[in-house]
């Protein structure tokens, strides 16, 4: 069994959006529960209309380290994110867990993201540094991932290997200072968002590698419109970027 969470930093609570993910929900809890038998979940479910939230409260009932919140419509990733973050902030947990519910993430690896998290303000579980891996992808995904990373790098001029990756752990304190109600990200491109504004407010930011492995069941949710939002957002993000190194230039000079 893994190692158990540092008690100084607090209750873990690891927070997994859900969208008709009935088939994974049970088995990623429990596979979690026995990595980590202390850390409690949050389970958002987006109104899934295959009985994902019922089996989620069926799991809560007996077991109270499982907490369910139902929202009434699919609207995005980055939303139920936040919404389960501001949860677990009003509750006081003192580390706040990403993790996706269809395997992708594997729970017995979530103990090195928390080890790396006493010197660390937000750990990246990373598919792209030495000793991390993905299993199972088609090179479609894995060029999306790479180029997705890599524009957002060069765009951001942050030296982060993988950009776009949701396996996360954030100190509260992170989280607390992000200005939660602000993020307008729906998509996969909400990932980026919170590390860029976790780097632009200077907090330590560490990558540690997992595997990663493509879901056995169920439908991805990945599609052109993800893609496109995280194009145009990061893209402006950049400019943003370049125009304020321009104007802090100039006013250096008078």
């Amino acid at each position: 069994m893994a190692q158990q969470p540092d008690q100084e930093l607090g209750q873990v609570l690891v927070v997994i959006p859900t969208y008709n993910e009935r088939d994974n929900i049970g088995k990623i809890v429990k596979r979690l529960h026995t990595a980590l038998p202390d850390v409690h979940v949050l389970v958002v479910d987006d109104g899934s209309p295959d009985g994902t939230g019922q089996l989620a409260d069926e799991m809560a009932a007996a077991d109270d380290r499982v907490h369910v919140m139902h929202r009434t419509e699919k609207a995005g990733l980055g939303a139920a994110y936040v919404a389960g973050f501001q949860w677990a902030l009003d509750r006081e947990y003192g580390v706040i867990c990403e993790m996706d519910a269809d395997g992708s993430h594997a729970p017995e690896q979530l103990h090195r993201l928390l080890d790396a998290l006493p010197s660390a303000d937000l750990v990246l579980g990373s598919r792209w540094v030495p000793g991390g891996e993905v299993v199972n992808w088609p090179a479609k995904r894995k060029f999306l991932s790479l180029g997705g990373s890599l524009y957002s790098r060069l765009a951001l001029g942050a030296s982060i290997r993988d950009m776009t990756g949701g396996y996360r752990a954030f100190r509260a304190d992170t989280l607390r200072k992000l200005n939660l109600v602000s993020v307008a990200s729906a998509g996969y491109c909400f990932q980026i968002d919170l590390l860029w504004r976790t780097l632009e407010l200077g907090f330590r930011v560490r990558e540690v590698p997992i595997t990663f492995l493509e879901r056995e069941f169920g439908e991805s949710k990945m599609s052109g419109n993800i893609v496109r939002e995280a194009l145009i957002r990061v893209t402006k993000w950049g400019l943003r970027r370049r125009g304020n190194q321009v104007k802090a230039l100039f006013s250096g000079k008078k």
